[in-house]
């Protein structure tokens, strides 16, 4: 996706999210997924950050695929927690708190790249889980 690559690769992750909520993927297995994930998508945005000549390449979307997935551990399979899951997701991605700042500014492999993405997909969780418990969403 030439535009908004991010937002692109989140909503790849929406529909992978959506697939184990189908397929009632049980918590302990949805969790080992997302650290397969994280592991492999630090490989593969480390050879695609070589491919490409950049470190964090817009083609590069396993990130935002496994920061929502995460954004997501446990959360109720229902439209509003998606459609608020997503929003902060987005909104931390871009807004990248510390330490995904960090992980940004310093980039220099496909670690780099994936971490700064979970940073904000373990934040997206928090206030989720927050937004949840207090019957917010």
């Amino acid at each position: 996706m030439p535009v908004a690559p991010g937002t692109a690769g989140t909503l790849v992750g929406v529909l992978v999210y959506l697939l184990l909520v189908l397929l009632q993927t049980p918590l302990v297995i949805y969790f080992a997924l997302c650290i397969a994930l994280t592991i492999l998508g630090c490989i593969a945005a480390d050879l695609a950050g070589r491919h490409f000549g950049v470190i964090d390449a817009q083609q590069i979307v396993i990130d935002e695929i496994v920061g929502f997935l995460i954004a997501m551990f446990a959360s109720q399979p229902n439209l509003k927690t998606v459609v608020v899951g997503f929003t902060l997701f987005r909104l931390l991605d871009i807004v990248k708190p510390w330490p995904a700042s960090y992980f940004d500014r310093t980039a220099r492999s496909g670690f780099d790249v994936v971490m700064d993405d979970v940073v904000a997909g373990v934040y997206t969780l928090c206030c989720l889980q927050v937004l949840v418990y207090f019957k917010i969403v």
